[in-house]
């Protein structure tokens, strides 16, 4: 008896001698894991820094998942949003990609919701402008929030919208539930009691637990993926808001304060998370692996998505003032290097009630070294410009909408000067035949201008510019014509600012006084070199460049006689 007691006693010593020699291992593993993880943090920082100072004021060209970037616009659409078809007339994307200088992924969704959205209220202009200022008058203190922000920066930030936008449900089952959190306490007992008691039955079922803990883990990760990648980043929306607030950096109202004192609350439960978000993410990596084999393991995803999602449901509210108050913030920062990296820029001067539109040195912020133009206009006549293929007719009225887009958005407009009332944006220039649709390219054009037609219409308490190129290009010429000529007055009727480019001198004629006659030309230079200035004109284009297009192509000089001899006799019947 006296020697089975010391057996027992020799084995229980032997036993924890083991956990405390485990215990050891664990605790050495940690402290080399987070060792690793501060020397990582500090070369990132330094590098995100360096960063930081050398793309000031230039486009960020990094690869953008438009998808997930236009997830928190698609969630949150509004009435003033731009239409599709405007957004992809004006290049929106490319657009977007060259004014993008934030460092979050909330900021970057933001940004790319507000560039579609036509403020009305003169107030967003005043407030955005106080929050530029305030955020970007030293450049350390600007680098500094950029820094924070950019702890936003991983493309799990991406999935935040998702967390706010609606209450979530669970995927598993009560009972399910219940196995989820016991599981890990089952494995651990059982570890425990076969380092005592050593027994197959043990090992077994040890080993179908870990299977079950396998499977149930990678079968629901797709389902939990944008729910358990997000929670990590609420933490550290909630950190970098803390942050700022503390820099009175953040909007200093009721509700965000409410909503940092409820997020704190949040925070202590889900607090072991952090552990997760500060080991290594690059799947190559021990720490990756390791992490990876404990999640799966002891089922901690799962675990995570079954103990919070009430607690998240709970403050949906609060989370989505944070992300919009953080989001803000990065945007009004991104502004600013938009403005610091351009060649001129003006702060339009936009008013509520005013028929007239006038811009001064305008030009298109993608195309380098653009030629700049100006033009004053009422929106009791349009505009028609006409011109020569590759002349800049199309490249102006496009210049004319999208810094049109960015006074109501961003306060920023590449011109010398712009003032205008506050306006919606109409456009119709990209069209193309719709073979899934089974529609012709007139039928999508003219689909397209009735759309502008009935949505001018609608929206009276606010101006609407209309910018439509070649119009009804689609269709024969004579009813291309008189189609035109119907069109182009009811929209000028109804007040609207239009600009219609087209090669047919004869709308001009037929519009009279309803419009305005604009002209892009070129210049035969030495060779039959077509030179192009792109400046506009008054008046009807004086040139026309292809038939010195086709003779520099080798035409034969019996059809390039005849046709200077017919495009005479046109000029003289139009007096050009």
């Amino acid at each position: 008896m006296w020697l089975c007691s010391l057996t027992i006693a020799y084995k229980l010593k032997i036993v924890l001698l083991s956990m405390a020699y485990g215990v050891l291992l664990l605790l050495i593993i940690l402290i080399i894991i987070f060792i690793k993880s501060y020397f990582n943090r500090r070369l990132v920082t330094k590098k995100r820094l360096a960063e930081i100072k050398a793309l000031w004021g230039k486009p960020n060209k990094s690869y953008k998942n438009f998808k997930y970037i236009a997830s928190y616009l698609t969630f949150y659409h509004e009435k003033n949003d731009i239409s599709p078809g405007t957004s992809t007339d004006l290049d929106i994307e490319n657009i977007f990609d060259y004014i993008d200088r934030t460092s979050s992924k909330p900021g970057q969704q933001y940004l790319y919701k507000q560039l579609h959205c036509l403020e009305t209220d003169p107030g967003y202009f005043s407030s955005l402008e106080e929050q530029i200022e305030k955020l970007c008058k030293t450049p350390h203190l600007r680098e500094q929030i950029q820094l924070e922000l950019s702890k936003l920066n991983d493309s799990d930030a991406y999935y935040l919208p998702e967390l706010f936008y609606k209450a979530h449900k669970s995927v598993f089952k009560p009972i399910a539930e219940l196995y989820i959190k016991l599981s890990a306490f089952i494995i651990i007992l059982l570890a425990i009691a076969f380092s005592i008691v050593p027994n197959q039955f043990y090992v077994i079922l040890l080993f179908i637990l870990i299977i079950t803990n396998t499977i149930v883990h990678y079968s629901n990760k797709t389902k939990m993926f944008s729910y358990t990648h997000s929670l990590p980043q609420l933490l550290l929306l909630n950190k970098v808001s803390q942050w700022l607030a503390d820099n009175e950096l953040l909007t200093q109202n009721d509700a965000i304060k409410q909503s940092l004192a409820n997020l704190s609350k949040l925070k202590k439960s889900l607090s072991f998370i952090n552990l997760q978000n500060k080991v290594a993410n690059d799947p190559t990596d021990i720490t990756y692996l390791f992490t990876e084999w404990i999640k799966m393991f002891f089922l901690v995803e799962a675990s995570v998505f079954v103990s919070s999602i009430k607690k998240v449901n709970k403050y949906l509210d609060d989370i989505k003032i944070l992300f919009e108050a953080v989001a803000k913030i990065d945007m009004a920062i991104s502004i600013q290097s938009v403005r610091d990296g351009l060649p001129y820029y003006c702060k339009p001067d936009i008013f509520t009630a005013e028929s007239a539109l006038s811009v001064t040195d305008l030009y298109h912020p993608l195309i380098e070294n653009c030629v700049s133009n100006s033009i004053s206009i009422t929106n009791s006549r349009g505009v028609l410009i006409t011109g020569s293929n590759m002349s800049g007719k199309t490249t102006f009225i496009r210049a004319i909408a999208v810094n049109t887009l960015f006074a109501q958005t961003i306060n920023t407009c590449c011109a010398g000067k712009y003032t205008a009332p506050m306006l919606n944006i109409f456009t119709s220039i990209n069209m193309s035949d719709d073979m899934g649709g089974h529609k012709s390219y007139f039928q999508s054009e003219a689909l397209s201008v009735l759309n502008i037609i009935d949505e001018a219409a609608k929206v009276k308490l606010v101006n609407s510019l209309v910018i439509i190129d070649e119009i009804y290009r689609g269709t024969n010429t004579i009813e291309r014509i008189a189609a035109a000529k119907a069109v182009l007055s009811h929209l000028v009727e109804n007040r609207n600012f239009v600009f219609v480019s087209t090669h047919d001198l004869e709308l001009a004629e037929l519009l009279g006084d309803e419009y305005e006659v604009f002209s892009f030309e070129e210049l035969i230079a030495g060779g039959d070199r077509l030179v192009f200035d792109y400046k506009i004109r008054h008046g009807l284009l004086k040139n026309k460049n292809g038939i010195a297009v086709l003779k520099k192509l080798g035409y034969p000089d019996s059809i390039i006689d005849e046709a200077y001899k017919i495009s005479t006799q046109l000029r003289n019947k139009y007096n050009l």
